[in-house]
């Protein structure tokens, strides 16, 4: 596999796993957002967005530098 088709599929695992990231926090978004006694819970857009969205992104590139370590 060239550079090229390295780098590509290093982007295209990391976009996927934004995308998962987005999926798991998106569940039951609503219950969490509304928490305290009807008054919204703004971390919940500042701080559990991005760290879902970075925690994807990592972990789908640790499966994928692992496998590539694995499979030669």
């Amino acid at each position: 596999m060239g550079q090229r088709a390295q780098a590509a599929g290093g982007c295209l695992t990391a976009a996927l796993g934004a995308g998962v990231g987005l999926a798991v926090w998106s569940y039951d978004v609503r219950n969490r957002f509304r928490r305290f006694e009807a008054s919204p819970d703004w971390s919940v857009l500042y701080a559990e967005l991005p760290l879902a969205v970075l925690g994807g992104i990592l972990a789908s590139l640790g499966v994928w530098a692992l496998v590539r370590r694995v499979r030669p």
